[in-house]
């Protein structure tokens, strides 16, 4: 592991960031997975890959030096203030609700109901969660090391979208075909076409209380997590 360079977080995010597209978004995953002995041995290698190298992107980050691209103000630190709450919602709504693209989602289009409540917004609401944070941390953090970061996650969280896609409609065939019409990418995008409907009670206040929740903790925690407070 190379630490203290810019260079080294950058190693770094292209272990994270370009492993999670090699080998969960190419023909490579077959590659490997039959080397392993099979698609559950591989899960839980790959699983074991995204830990260390996840943890490697967090040494580099925090060992990276301060290189200062642009100034921060106040407006700018209020950006995720902002966001994180929608992001939260969608973290927590997503690992909540049956999800087809997920690992294992098969069994989800089997439901009276394929796309409940946050997937009619986009079914990839876990994901967009992850890609809001990103994306709000960036102009609120001036430096090139935390332009790296987020942007490699958020690089991560967007571009996976499509690849997962593609896979869970070579696995599910013609399955696929009610969940595509009734969710969408692009969050909101199927309701606004006119294909799918707004389900709040799918959804639930109990999943937006849980997403509050995240998001005040994480407030709360950002001192510790980050090394400072979230307002100075």
């Amino acid at each position: 592991m190379i630490l203290g360079t810019m260079a080294g977080l950058a190693l770094a995010l292209l272990a994270f960031v370009g492993g999670h597209f090699l080998l969960a978004g190419t023909p490579l995953r077959k590659l490997f997975a039959d080397m392993v002995g099979g698609e559950t041995r591989f899960r839980l290698v790959f699983s074991l890959f995204s830990a260390v190298t996840l943890i490697w992107v967090v040494m580099a980050y925090g060992q990276a030096p301060y290189r200062v691209l642009w100034n921060d103000t106040a407006l700018l630190r209020l950006v995720p203030v902002l966001v994180l709450p929608f992001a939260c919602i969608l973290l927590v709504a997503g690992l909540s609700t049956p999800n087809s693209t997920a690992v294992g989602g098969e069994r989800a289009a089997d439901l009276p109901d394929p796309v409940p409540g946050i997937m009619r917004i986009t079914r990839h609401p876990f994901l967009w969660g992850v890609a809001l944070w990103a994306l709000a941390h960036i102009p609120a953090n001036g430096d090139m090391a935390s332009v790296l970061l987020f942007g490699g996650m958020a690089v991560l969280a967007l571009g996976g979208m499509p690849s997962i896609d593609a896979k869970a409609q070579r696995r599910m065939g013609a399955a696929w075909g009610p969940i595509a019409m009734g969710s969408s990418v692009l969050p909101f995008g199927a309701i606004a076409s006119g294909r799918a409907k707004f389900d709040f009670a799918g959804i639930g206040w109990g999943r937006v209380a849980g997403g509050l929740v995240l998001y005040v903790a994480l407030l709360l925690a950002h001192p510790f997590i980050a090394g400072k407070p979230v307002f100075l």
